[in-house]
């Protein structure tokens, strides 16, 4: 299983995230695309961290929402949405070129990410957008019971999927994000390691009801904005490599 980190979230003299601790420990990097975080002298030194260290890079737009980090709901038409789409993740696809890189997915940020898999309507934009992009890229959305059927819509476009799962997330029994404003939403070092070790060995994690919900997933979302969640991930990266 990979492990992938939303990056490039500073803003000039904002700094946002460890990116430098993080890079190194991680295979894939969600880069902001400057519609919620990110600028492009952010943009250009977080590719070249990539490059540095070998790791896939991914563009992760959003809203058009800064003030509010992408976390807020934007009502937009379906055409509105996509373009949107095609000019972030153009301006991260062209920079990387610039960098010798190339960009292989794409993975929404926040409440965009939140609300295209809360509407089957909005996840189908999302995916004509990535699909008719001018080269092939994946998308990365989140592993649900329902994942056999994001995987057949995106047959349907002729669009390959990344199927992702959070290490230091509570799941509710249907297999979606405990919300961050409830108590125990976001597990602790020791909670999140062995949530990690379950996945690895039984593809389930424990529900905020106790209930084990099982969940197919390719890569394993990390974050590595604090000291104490860049520890995290050095300890997640030592059990993926002891596998």
């Amino acid at each position: 299983m990979k492990l992938n980190c939303d990056l490039g979230e500073s803003f000039g003299a904002w700094q946002m995230g460890l990116d430098a601790q993080v890079m190194p420990l991680i295979d894939q990097a969600n880069i902001a695309c400057g519609f919620h975080a990110g600028d492009p002298t952010i943009l250009v030194r977080t590719l070249g961290l990539a490059k540095q260290h070998q790791v896939e890079i991914g563009a992760h737009p959003s809203y058009d929402d800064k003030q509010g980090f992408g976390r807020r709901s934007v009502k937009m038409q379906a055409d509105e949405l996509k373009h949107l789409l095609w000019y972030q993740i153009a301006a991260v696809d062209g920079v990387a070129q610039s960098l010798g890189l190339q960009l292989s997915y794409v993975k929404p940020h926040g409440a965009l990410y939140n609300d295209m898999m809360a509407s089957p309507a909005l996840l189908e934009t999302v995916m004509q957008a990535v699909a008719s992009y001018h080269k092939p890229l994946k998308l990365m959305l989140l592993a649900t019971a329902s994942a056999a059927a994001h995987r057949q819509l995106a047959k349907d476009y002729h669009l390959e999927v990344l199927f992702e799962a959070f290490a230091d997330r509570r799941y509710t029994a249907e297999g979606a994000l405990t919300p961050r404003s409830q108590a125990g939403s976001v597990l602790d070092h020791q909670a999140a390691l062995a949530q990690v070790q379950q996945l690895l060995q039984s593809g389930s994690v424990q529900s905020d009801t106790g209930h084990s919900v099982f969940i197919a997933a390719d890569t394993l979302c990390v974050h590595g904005d604090n000291p104490e969640a860049v520890a995290l991930v050095q300890s997640i990266r030592q059990v993926l490599d002891g596998q």
